[in-house]
């Protein structure tokens, strides 16, 4: 979550009532106006919180309509139902709710299966509150086994972890919060995500592991990861090093064992220790749950899983948090029972054929150029074509959000900092309905865009909320 300062100003402002909010009498039971940056001194009707609260989120944008987050926006009402009912239940008071424990323990199973682990019975895992702390679980065991081997260099060698510089922001963080040096492998060109020879070449001996991304968040393109297993062992065979990889799959994950069965990207090559997903992406479940396995006990060091006497039972756990609502690890256990491999396969269909159609269509106004197109995950990424200069990407953003679309626009990082993009993702709830206004929308603004002198935009770091 971001980092939240109070109120800038020292006049304080109060909450405007309405006198229809109280419960019975408007005049005789009108609140008093509550403040906005502290505790109110007496307690209002619930039915007065409630009005007061949804009247200040109508300002939020439609989340239906937000084409920049990967996360789910739609549920089936079904779901809702159990969330609500489960939304008391403590995620990590195993012993008090067992069978919330066993779903847990279900869904970890299933996607070992799907993942295709050597033994699913052997992999381990657990659910976290999302890929950013499925992440900073599976570098934390990168390191830790790194610092096993190098016991008689560490901690004078300092470890590095190798990845794309399209990494999500949580590596980022993962490097800074433990001490790990982030080699990043810049873009290049036309690519734009990692190359595997640029990073077996900057992996040495203090390399805990490599990061490859199935779904870059910059464009929705995989990331070659079993090229990048290949060229890790040329590096053992000629060096000795054993590198491991881990597959940072937060949306990919979720797509692909339904779509590109015949990708070889997981527990598939030996060299892939951990796996990570968000089911609360394209695993369609509401924020926050995600999924980090490993694809055996050896591949978890023992000294991280800590054993917990709490409320009267023994409980392995591997978490940065502690307590957390059942709620999420019980929709995604319904979502998996629900859909089974067909469903998913249908919806994901489904999305990677509005966003591939979406795609073309927007590639035919001739305004702007693909840089993906929306066959990997349901993602595409496009620029102005190289003829358009009264307008940018920016004022397109812009103006999409004024019909309440929310397309981010924004620049890529290190060697092509030149170049800013739009990117649209396609999720379950975005239908192919919505994408035809979508575009119509933009079509329609073409005209108005073109007539401008140039662009409108005067500071590009600050034209759009997206910064990854």
């Amino acid at each position: 979550m971001p980092l939240n300062e109070g109120p800038r100003q020292s006049g304080e402002r109060r909450l405007s009532v309405n006198p229809f909010y109280g419960p019975a009498n408007p005049v005789g039971d009108m609140a008093e106006a509550p403040p906005t940056h502290r505790l109110p001194d007496q307690p209002i009707t619930p039915a007065t919180a409630h009005q007061l609260v949804r009247d200040e989120l109508m300002l939020d944008g439609n989340a239906r309509l937000n084409l920049a987050t990967f996360v789910t926006t739609w549920m089936e009402p079904e779901a809702g139902v159990l969330m609500a009912e489960c939304r008391d239940k403590n995620m990590i008071d195993k012993d008090e709710y067992p069978r919330t424990a066993e779903l847990e323990r279900r869904c970890v199973a299933m996607l070992a299966d799907l993942w295709h682990a050597p033994d699913p019975a052997a992999a381990v895992g657990c659910s976290t509150t999302g890929s950013s702390e499925a992440c900073m679980l599976a570098g934390m065991a990168l390191k830790r086994r790194w610092t096993r081997r190098n016991a008689d260099r560490y901690p004078g060698a300092r470890p590095n972890l190798v990845m794309g510089v399209n990494v999500q922001v949580c590596w980022e963080k993962f490097c800074n919060f433990w001490e790990v040096e982030a080699r990043l492998v810049p873009m290049e060109g036309e690519r734009f995500h990692l190359d595997p020879q640029a990073a077996v070449e900057l992996c040495d001996e203090n390399t805990i592991g490599v990061v490859g991304i199935l779904g870059s968040t910059f464009d929705g393109s995989y990331e070659p990861v079993a090229e990048l297993c290949a060229a890790l062992d040329a590096v053992q065979e000629r060096t000795g090093l054993d590198i491991p990889v881990h597959v940072d799959g937060a949306s990919g994950a979720m797509v692909a064992p339904f779509l590109d069965e015949d990708l070889v990207w997981d527990f598939r090559l030996p060299r892939v220790a951990s796996i990570n997903t968000s089911g609360h992406k394209y695993g369609l479940v509401y924020p926050g749950v995600g999924w980090a396995l490993w694809r055996d006990a050896e591949a978890l060091p023992e000294e991280l899983v800590f054993r917990v006497n709490y409320l009267g039972g023994d409980m392995p756990t591997f978490a940065l948090n502690f307590s957390r609502p059942g709620a999420q690890v019980v929709a995604q256990y319904y979502t998996f029972l629900r859909l089974g491999r067909d469903g998913y396969r249908a919806v994901q269909q489904a999305a990677r054929d509005v966003a591939t159609g979406m795609a073309g269509r927007i590639e035919a106004l001739g305004d702007f150029r693909l840089l993906t197109r929306g066959d990997e995950l349901p993602v595409f990424a496009f620029t102005t074509a190289p003829d358009v200069t009264a307008y940018d990407v920016f004022d397109v953003s812009r103006r999409l959000r004024e019909s309440g679309w929310l397309v981010p626009a924004y620049t890529f990082p290190a060697n092509r900092e030149d170049l800013s993009v739009l990117r649209v993702v396609c999720r379950n709830g975005f239908s192919a309905d919505l994408a035809e206004l979508l575009t119509q929308d933009l079509e329609r603004l073409l005209p108005e865009l073109r007539r401008q002198q140039r662009p409108l935009t005067q500071d590009k770091g600050v034209a759009t909320g997206f910064h990854h």
